[in-house]
Parts: C-alpha cells; structure tokens; sequence
C-alpha cells in the first residue's frame, strides 16, 4: 500500500472513530473533526485527529460521570461494518458474563465456534480458559470475557492493524463499563493490541502492566497451552501470572500440585 493510500486509510478510519464517539454522547468532540474532509492537508488533519482521538479516550476512560451499560454499547456496534471483517462474519461476538466483573479475560479475536455461535471462548481454547478460571476456584459467570476484534479473522489469522484500529473503542468502551479491577490479556495481539507496544508475549507475562489506571496482566493464550500440553512449563506460567491476579484481588490462592 502506498504513502497516499495508506494515509487516506487513516484518515477514513480516525474520522469513523470520532463519529462513533460523538453518537455514543461524549462531549468535547469539536464538530468541524467530524466533518472533515480529506484534502492535500491530509497528514496534517489526521495528526490533528489523532491528538483529538487520545484526548477523548482518556476522557472517556477518566470521567466517572460518563458511564454506559454494556447493552448500550452493544446497540451502538449495530450491525458493525466497520472495517473488511464484518463481510466475513457469521455472528458478531461482543462478549459475556458478569457486566460488573471484579476479572476481565481479553483475547485476541473469535474462532470458528466463537464466529457460529456468536459467544467468545467456547471452542477448544474456551474450554482451556474454563479451566484456568475454575483452577483460580471462580466460575465463567463470575468474570467478564472479551476481544480486542469482535468479528473472526479469516484462517484465524492475527487481526489486523486497521481491524483493531476499527474495535479498539468499543473496547475501551467496555472496560470502562465494567470497571475490572484486573484486566487479563490473552496473548501476543490482545497484549500489544492493548498496551500499544511490540513486546512479545513471553517478555510482557508474569508483571502487571497499567491500562489507564487499571492493572494488566498479560499471559499466553489458551490455544498455545493446547498446543504446548496442558501440563506443560507454559501451563504452570500461567498459573504463576494468575496467583498474581488472585493476589491482588486479595482473593484465596488454592495450592496447586505440579506433579500431576
């Protein structure tokens, strides 16, 4: 994709963000952003957009005053077809469980069964992610889980920059409506999705990171521990990521034989 491509993209994509943000009821979003035109001036505009973006996420993050139900954000996703997923998709997965969950679970994007039944974690990895959450003695109601792109990737394949650029504020928009004391991302593209860096997964695990003010922990996906043995030396890392968590829900932090 060339320069003038690639910034035209952009530039659609930020002015799309800025509507969805302005027909969510956030104030302070100047109107002229909304209505921008691309122009020679483009690169210009979209830095300019992108500082506006920044400044109405934290706002939207930090203001206690500003909070919206879980269903309310739901109904402003509609029918999404925000970026290329949506003509893919056979069901949008928004997310489930507890919508005042002390323990969010972020993944990267749905799988088949998640795309057919419109629910995330429920394929085989889902049942892994079970696992974990009943090993901290918690149930799947207990806990809130979600991912950073609400459509399947085709092959399953990574999601993509502008994909994630697409859903990454209705994300946002969910954590804030759930308030997680611990946020629990799934993963290489859920934890750099989220922390905005390109450290991998095995450099990012095992301590706390912060996400506007709220406490990150990344650890490894579910479908890697299928793939490496759930008995394995990843498994048991995992483990080591969720007594942290547990601790510092200053929740019980049942003994664990690693024998078996």
């Amino acid at each position: 994709m060339n320069t003038l491509s690639t910034q035209s993209h952009l530039f659609a994509s930020l002015t799309a963000y800025l509507q969805d943000l302005q027909e969510s009821g956030l104030d302070g979003i100047p109107a002229e952003m909304v209505t921008m035109k691309e122009a020679n001036t483009a690169p210009q505009l979209t830095a300019i957009a992108k500082q506006s973006i920044e400044g109405a996420m934290t706002d939207q993050l930090n203001t206690p005053e500003i909070h919206e139900t879980l269903e309310q954000i739901r109904k402003n996703l509609g029918p999404c077809q925000r970026c290329k997923l949506g003509a893919t998709r056979k069901n949008l997965v928004f997310g489930t469980g507890n919508p005042k969950a002390r323990l969010v679970f972020v993944g990267e994007g749905p799988g088949a069964d998640e795309d057919a039944q419109g629910e995330p974690f429920v394929g085989d990895a889902g049942k892994m992610l079970n696992r974990i959450i009943a090993a901290m003695e918690l149930k799947r109601e207990d806990v809130y889980i979600c991912n950073v792109v609400k459509c399947r990737p085709p092959q399953n394949r990574p999601p993509e920059s502008d994909e994630v650029s697409a859903c990454s504020p209705f994300l946002l928009r969910q954590l804030q409506s759930v308030k997680p004391e611990v946020i629990v991302a799934l993963g290489t593209s859920a934890a750099q999705a989220l922390l905005q860096i390109k450290t991998p997964i095995s450099k990012m695990r095992g301590k706390f990171h912060d996400f506007h003010g709220m406490p990150l922990m990344p650890t490894y996906h579910p479908s890697y521990l299928l793939r490496s043995g759930g008995n394995s030396d990843s498994f048991w890392s995992v483990w080591d990521d969720m007594t942290q968590v547990l601790q510092l829900l200053k929740l019980p932090v049942p003994i664990k034989n690693r024998s078996k």
